[in-house]
């Protein structure tokens, strides 16, 4: 089992499907606005087709583990998420490159999607640690990953040059394989709770 395989993963609140150009419709609608967010790197809806493409490219050099993020209530793509910075050698991935539209924000797909690619990686992939990074400027991301129960570790300074030109200050949290059953725990709740 490859940390690049992407299985069809699933719950009652979203499917993670292996991405493929099927989804670029739905993605390219999905997206609205939100690509122009100046310190994100989401596709516009006319990139979505070549955004799509790297990934597949990225997943086939064994570098990424790319889904497409489907409401299970509409079956519709309403974002992406990936497994990136795979190092199978010491068992640790980023989760990272997600967005979800606008009209999908606050509607429990999230968790419910981090929930279905932390249970692959820490139990069936047997990970060590999961990473989540995010621009400083985001801070809707940035409490996100919070209410996952991941733990900031850090933030690293003139990290990245965005498109635009600006430096991303990156901050970079973390979830350990021992404190899983917690935040485990704490996401089913969530979900239970919505």
């Amino acid at each position: 089992m490859s940390y690049a395989d992407t299985p069809l993963l699933q719950n009652d609140v979203v499917r993670l499907e292996p991405l493929s150009q099927s989804h670029r419709d739905d993605l390219a609608e999905a997206v609205g606005d939100l690509w122009r967010t100046w310190y994100t790197r989401i596709p516009s809806p006319d990139g979505m087709a070549g955004e799509i493409d790297r990934r597949l490219a990225r997943q086939a050099e064994g570098g990424m583990a790319p889904w497409a993020v489907v409401d299970a209530r509409t079956g519709r793509a309403v974002g992406m998420t990936t497994f990136m910075a795979i190092d199978e050698a010491n068992r640790r991935l980023e989760i990272g490159s997600t967005w979800l539209g606008p009209a999908a924000q606050g509607a429990g797909i999230n968790p419910a999607a981090k929930l279905l690619l932390l249970e692959r990686a820490f139990e069936q992939l047997d990970c060590l640690a999961i990473e989540l990074r995010t621009h400083w400027h985001n801070h809707q991301s940035r409490a996100a990953i919070a209410r996952l129960g991941a733990k900031q570790d850090g933030i690293l300074r003139s990290h990245t040059i965005m498109p635009d030109g600006t430096v991303r200050d990156t901050v970079v949290f973390s979830i350990l394989n021992t404190e899983w059953p917690s935040v485990r725990a704490g996401l089913a709740h969530r979900i239970a709770t919505r």
